[in-house]
């Protein structure tokens, strides 16, 4: 089938509009960005030649055929398609072409070059339409107003050729479109082009990489010769010293230029070009003062690159409407008078005086900077100014020369003897300067001369504007290109990145900004954000205007560079054309020793014959050494499914382009480098066969055979399928049972022998497993047969490695059976063996072992039979363990004999209560919390035989109330005698309960796998620490799985916990008893930690410690363990000796309080008489802040409101200590009266504002005055500016009849570091600093300490 992105019908009428089938044939011309959407749709009859196509083609696009490629496209990259052929003769139908279906088309380049166009005229005729352009041009693959398919594919060869315009484009990097506008212009800048390429670079001297004139005269080279549409600019960049990342980074392009400029003088220094910037770009002003009483005049000269012009004088919203206008206003004095007097060094007093500019020479390129980037104080962001201001084609520099009347300026402060000699002085000092500065000077030794001197230069003052570089955005990013004159054609250009399209001069008139007449409604309101921001004019001097170098007129070093990029371009030319010819696809090969699936890609050039293939995939493999090339060969491979679709008989002369379907970028297949031994023969695989993986399986042994491959056809019967792998397997096929695998865990017997393959289910590849005996087990029925059972556990064992903690004192080699004591029970399984090895030397252990076993088992006993309140009825069944001899692989089978399995068989009297709940593993791993054996560890537990318990009666409340007078919402029980069970269905604890109401353990329920044995891990997992090596069936439940582990941990599974280690390490503790092993998968690690695991509704609480007065608020204190339940008061009463063992912490259970934390906020504060999960949610990895009391607790109820507070002294500068303030209601008068009451300031002064931020909510000294919001109207707290709902709130309070200090700059300079380091010490910022641009920089000797080699 011809590849195509979609199979739609065509409408029947066009299918019967001729006797013949017709064909639908739609194009995409991706040739060019401007016809990338378009498409060109032909309906041929199916017996049209495939050369009338391309006439046809031809004809419609206006190319001349045979000089633009058709392939097909469905979607992906044209470039690695292979073409039709333009001169056959094959009819549409046996060119593969569908009738009835859209068959798409890509229009492409042929062998590198663009179509040729059929008529220029016309073209030229178009350039209105299709080549004016200004502003950024829509992305390539954009989707426009059609329903018509449209590649989303980018057209490598887009960007292969050059323009139109004879002009190439720029590649952007990423953000480097600034760039990219500089370049060009002083590409196109002739005097600036012609001495860079005089300049020679030396490269004894100097490393290419890193010389910047010489990466300029390369792009120019390549600017001017390329045949490409647009050239990177990695290399210049790379020259900057610049990486990657600095491609992300837009900067201002004026400054770019600037320090460009200033990298090229440091780099030119002693040659030829030392001083070209300043020959061609710098001017000189003077800035004067001038005494208006006695005419001194105090002056210093500068020299500019550029002249910035402000768009909008300071303060006003009006902007200046033209270039001419914003330059009169550069140049116009101002008057100091007033504070602003100036000294006069003559009248040795404050004079008025005038201030300004004036220019003095221009340079040959005048670069004018529209200064259109501002900062808004009223909202302290920066903002872009797109007012309209005008500039001309042809600037009149004349006009800026005398701004001001001298002489009449001497006269009125009758002073003109000083003032002509103060001239002539400055006239002297500029002498010697007129020789060396090209520029055109201005200021001469007198008032005739000068008039003269004007005169003659009026007419060598007019500029002639050749570059406009322009901005689209905001102030906070945007876009730049440029449009630039040639002087060659006196023709305007956009050089818009790789773009180069033939503009007008209307189209320059738009980039004046301001709003557009052809945004309609919206004109008035918003202004076009596309504007001029950089002017580049050039001074109309026939005498000095250069033309571009011809190439004969190069240096002889600039042919040599010519030559050598030419010949780099062509390689590369050759290198692409390479590339659209090679196939590349996944090559994928069993490493014949060691077993290994081994996966590469295979580029080999569609010429290439199948047995040049084989060569190079048996290199590519490095099996040189290992085996043959006669035992190799290239088969055709579905690796998904694991399938072999064909092999290649005959055919290894045949190109491997004609074998693959053609050059593509995606195949549908790989291959495979199939491999034999030297006496065997291959096999030959046909299209239309399956392939069958036949795994035998051996009852006796409870075996899985390791699989062999056979192939069969789908429409095969069962019998016959039987036959085929009787001969393949050597078993009889009478009595052979086959089991078909279709998918994960879904066996189905082949029972019915006249039933074929494909009505059975069988797909490309398959997996069955074959059993052939005369057990009675055949006669069973498959769903109870032993079979089923061992296939069942063979898809659902997993295999684990456990990390038991290194003070287990478990026995490897003895596996104990516990004796599960009860009331009638105690009989002890003996049937259990141990595995051989050194039984001797491993007694003592093992008495520690037992030893400790029985007390633990006791104390649970007695804790078991204390919560049943004696009934000695209820017991548990003795676990049966049984040695079968199981092994799941040859791994296993091959093991010793000796190592047993524990199997149980368990039955559950109550199976109702076995209810599986949807929970995931909890409480993440803390390097504080999780100590090899927790403090609980071996002790009494009453608290939790009284949590489990809590709902059976009323608690007793040191307040006296009981659990019924809290909230109405506590549950009743209906029949207080019965015991109460934990009701899953209703609620959501922590954790599942071990063991059921009956005291059976809830893992007892059915049979499932479980093998142990030692394992010896890599080395660095720690000395004394043990693995176990586990094979398991997934579908155990946590609690069986920490039963089937009690041996080799050595205490019971309530006293261990159990922690799945993810990525990096990360633990994770499961918790979740009733959840089984299904979300684990094979060689996931488990670590084994000592400690109290959690029972049912039980919670791990991490305790932090509330200081709110320290550096430090948040100080972690330990784990403890909450449970549902529970009231605060008793979760207080088992914190106190924690606190007092782990802390060194000795409080009352009156002096501290527990309280809410979230991240580092301290909230609602818990009372005594509160309910865990009833009153308080309480989830896994709760946290909760501990806050020890000056004295008694003043919260008594939860409609109370406990705040602090904060006093601020502004007369000494200064936060006095937090001080808690309980208020009863949320009024914010009870606040102030409180606040008065504790502070002493009158009621009528108080001034209060809410804290920001995270507790505790600091600010420097220095702001706080200014930046709260002081005194908000409101009457209560819990309305808007304030939110106050909860406790923990900050409130900072101030009288405000109080002075601020005032600071002297000392005073303030050190205050102000004080106060930073604090700020920073708690994690603070002192101010607000939004992200900071980076500076633009380049390094003349490459970036330091950076490799160079990266882009």
């Amino acid at each position: 089938m011809v590849p195509g992105e979609e199979n739609q019908l065509v409408p029947k009428e066009i299918e019967n509009a001729a006797e013949e089938p017709r064909v639908l044939c739609i194009i995409q011309d991706t040739t060019n960005s401007k016809t990338v959407n378009e498409r060109i749709t032909l309906n041929l009859p199916a017996s049209t030649p495939v050369r009338k196509l391309f006439e046809d083609v031809a004809n419609k696009v206006g190319y001349i055929n045979g000089t633009f490629d058709l392939v097909w496209g469905n979607g992906i990259n044209t470039a690695d398609m292979a073409p039709l052929d333009h001169t056959s003769d094959k009819s549409l139908l046996d060119a593969n072409f569908e009738p009835g279906k859209k068959n798409f088309l890509h229009l492409t380049d042929k062998d590198g070059e663009q179509p040729q166009i059929l008529l220029e005229d016309s073209s030229a005729g178009e350039d209105s339409v299709h080549d004016r352009f200004i502003g950024p041009l829509p992305r390539e693959g954009s989707v426009g107003s059609t329903s018509d398919y449209v590649s989303q594919s980018y057209s490598y060869s887009s960007i292969l050729n050059k323009s139109e315009t004879g002009y190439v484009g720029l590649v952007n990097q990423a953000m480097t479109c600034y760039l990219n506008s500089l370049l060009q212009t002083l590409f196109m800048t002739p005097e600036f082009r012609n001495a860079l390429y005089k300049w020679e670079f030396e490269e004894s001297e100097e490393d290419p990489v890193t010389s910047i004139p010489y990466q300029l005269q390369r792009l120019f080279v390549l600017l001017q010769t390329s045949k490409k549409r647009a050239i990177e600019t990695t290399d210049v960049t790379r020259s900057f010293g610049w990486d990657s990342s600095e491609a992300w980074q837009q900067h201002d392009v004026q400054e770019l230029c600037r320090v460009m400029f200033d990298a090229l003088e440091q780099k030119w220094k002693q040659t030829e070009q030392a001083d070209l910037i300043n020959e061609l770009y710098q001017g000189k002003l003077k800035d004067y003062v001038r005494c208006l009483e006695c005419g001194y005049e105090g002056w210093r000269i500068d020299t500019y690159l550029d002249i910035p012009l402000v768009i909008r004088p300071y303060g006003s919203s009006q902007a200046f409407a033209s270039v001419e206008e914003a330059l009169h206003a550069f140049i116009q004095p101002e008057i100091l008078d007033g504070p602003n007097q100036y000294f006069c060094e003559r009248c040795k007093k404050k004079c008025d005086a005038r201030k300004g500019l004036r220019f003095l020479h221009f340079p040959y390129l005048l670069t004018l900077q529209l200064k259109r980037f501002d900062f808004d104080y009223t909202t302290m962001h920066r903002i872009k100014l797109n007012d309209r201001m005008t500039f001309p084609e042809e600037l009149d520099m004349s006009t800026f020369i005398d701004v001001e009347d001298e002489t009449e300026s001497c006269t009125d402060s009758g002073a003109e003897n000083e003032g002509s000699c103060h001239s002539d002085q400055m006239s002297n000092d500029f002498s010697n300067d007129d020789g060396v500065d090209e520029g055109i000077c201005l200021e001469t030794n007198s008032g005739t001369e000068k008039i003269s001197k004007s005169g003659l230069e009026k007419n060598s003052l007019i500029y002639e504007l050749f570059s406009v570089m322009v901005h689209s955005g905001s102030a906070a990013g945007g876009h730049y290109y440029a449009c630039i004159k040639s002087f060659s054609d006196e023709q305007w250009y956009s050089f818009n990145d790789q773009h180069v399209s033939r503009i007008t001069q209307e189209d320059i008139k738009k980039t004046h900004g301001g709003s557009s007449g052809s945004r309609g409604y919206y004109s008035s309101a918003f202004a076009s954000s596309t504007n001029a921001y950089m002017l580049i004019y050039r001074l109309k001097d026939p005498a000095r205007n250069a033309k571009f170098l011809e190439v004969d007129e190069y240096p002889e070093h600039i042919k040599n560079l010519v030559q050598k990029e030419r010949e780099l371009e062509e390689q590369e030319k050759r290198q692409r054309e390479i590339e659209r010819n090679t196939c590349k696809i996944k090559l994928f090969c069993l490493h014949p020793t060691k077993q290994v699936m081994m996966e590469n890609k295979l580029e080999v050039h569609k010429d290439k014959t199948l047995k040049e293939a084989v060569e190079m995939a048996y290199k590519m493999m490095d099996l040189e050494e290992v085996i043959p090339l006669d035992c190799c060969r290239l088969v055709k491979y579905d690796e998904f499914h694991d399938y072999l679709e064909r092999s290649y008989e005959g055919e290894e002369d045949t190109p491997m382009g004609l074998l693959l379907g053609g050059v593509k970028s995606t195949y549908m297949f790989d291959l495979l480098l199939e491999t034999r031994k030297p006496d065997q023969v291959f096999q030959s695989y046909k299209p239309g066969e399956v392939m069958v993986k036949v795994h035998v399986v051996d009852l006796k042994a409870e075996s899985v055979a390791a699989p062999i491959t056979v192939r069969a056809y789908l429409n095969q019967t069962v019998t016959e399928f039987k036959q085929l792998i009787s001969k393949a397997i050597h078993l009889p096929a009478e009595t052979m049972r086959i089991v078909l695998e279709r998918c994960y865990n879904d066996l189905r017997l082949l029972s019915v022998s006249s039933k074929t393959l494909k009505a059975e289910g069988f797909f490309r590849s398959n997996k069955v497993f074959v059993e052939s005996s005369e057990t009675l087990d055949y006669q069973m029925a498959f769903a109870e047969s032993h079979l089923w059972k061992l296939l069942d556990r063979h898809a659902n064992t997993i295999r684990l490695f456990v990390l038991l903690p290194e003070q287990s004192p478990g026995s490897y080699s003895k596996r104990t059976a516990y004796q599960k004591a009860g009331g009638d029970s105690g009989n002890v399984d003996d049937d259990c063996e141990r595995v051989k090895g050194p039984v001797g030397s491993l007694k003592s252990v093992e008495a520690i072992l037992e030893e400790s076993t029985e007390k633990l088992k006791s104390l649970s006993l007695q804790q078991q039979q204390d919560g049943d309140n004696g009934d000695s009825s209820k017991s548990t069944e003795t676990s049966d363990f049984e040695n079968i001899e199981s092994p799941l692989n040859e791994r296993d089978s091959s093991a010793s004999v000796d190592n047993r399995e524990l199997e149980q068989h368990i039955q559950t009297s109550d199976p109702e209560n076995f209810q599986s709940e949807e929970r995931s593993d909890s409480d993440v791993n803390n390097d504080r919390s999780t100590s090899s054996v927790d403090s609980d560890i071996l002790s009494s537990s009453h608290s939790s035989d009284t949590l489990c318990n809590a709902d059976n009666a009323q608690i007793p409340l040191a307040n006296g109330l009981d659990s019924h007078s809290i909230t109405s919402s506590r549950r009743t029980k209906a029949n207080e005698g019965k015991k109460e069970t934990w009701d899953t269905a209703e609620e959501d604890s922590g954790t599942d309960s071990e063991y059921d109401e009956s005291g059976k353990s809830r893992g007892e329920m059915q049979y499932m796998y479980f093998k142990a044995e030692p394992y010896a891990a890599d080395e660095g997992s720690g000395e004394g620490h043990k693995w176990l090596m586990v094979h398991v069936d997934k579908r155990i439940t946590l609690a069986a799985f920490k039963q089937h582990l009690e041996p080799f941990v050595g205490v019971l599974s309530s006293h261990f916990k159990v922690f799945r280690v993810y990525a990096s390490n990360q633990e994770f503790e499961s918790v979740r008893l009733n959840e089984t092993l299904s979300s684990f998968s094979d060689d996931n690690k488990i670590t084994i930690r000592l400690g109290r695991a959690l029972k049912k509704g039980e919670y791990r609480v991490k305790v932090y410690q509330l200081l709110v007065n320290e550096q430090e608020p948040c100080k972690f204190l330990l784990d403890a363990v909450f449970a549902k339940g529970m009231t605060v008061r008793q979760s207080k009463e088992e914190l106190i000796p924690q606190l007092r063992e782990q802390c060194g912490l000795e409080l009352s259970i009156d002096r501290f309080r527990l309280r809410k934390k979230t991240w580092k906020n301290p909230g609602t504060v818990f009372l005594d008489y509160h309910i865990y999960e009833e009153d308080i949610n309480i989830s896994s990895n709760w946290e909760v802040f501990l806050e020890a009391l000056d004295g008694v607790e003043k919260m008594k109820s939860m409609s109370q409101l406990a705040v602090l507070s904060r006093r601020w002294k502004p007369s000494e500068m200064k936060l006095d200590p937090f001080q808690e303030v309980v208020l009863e209601s949320s009024s914010v008068d009870e606040l102030r009266e409180k606040l008065s009451e504790i502070s002493g300031i009158p009621l009528e002064d108080i001034e209060f504002a809410k804290g920001r931020g995270t507790f505790p909510c600091d600010i420097s000294v220095l702001d706080i005055h200014q930046d709260l919001d002081w005194n908000p109207k409101v009457s209560t707290l819990n309305v808007w500016p304030l939110y106050i709902c909860d406790d923990g709130a900050v409130i900072f309070y101030r009288d405000k009849t109080e002075e601020l200090m005032e600071l002297t700059d000392e005073q303030r300079n050190e205050l102000m570091k004080k106060e930073s380091s604090r700020l920073q010490k708690t994690g603070h910022r002192v101010t607000y600093s939004p992200r900071k641009e980076k500076a633009l920089k380049i390094y003349l000797d490459g970036a330091p300490n950076k490799d160079l080699t990266q882009d």
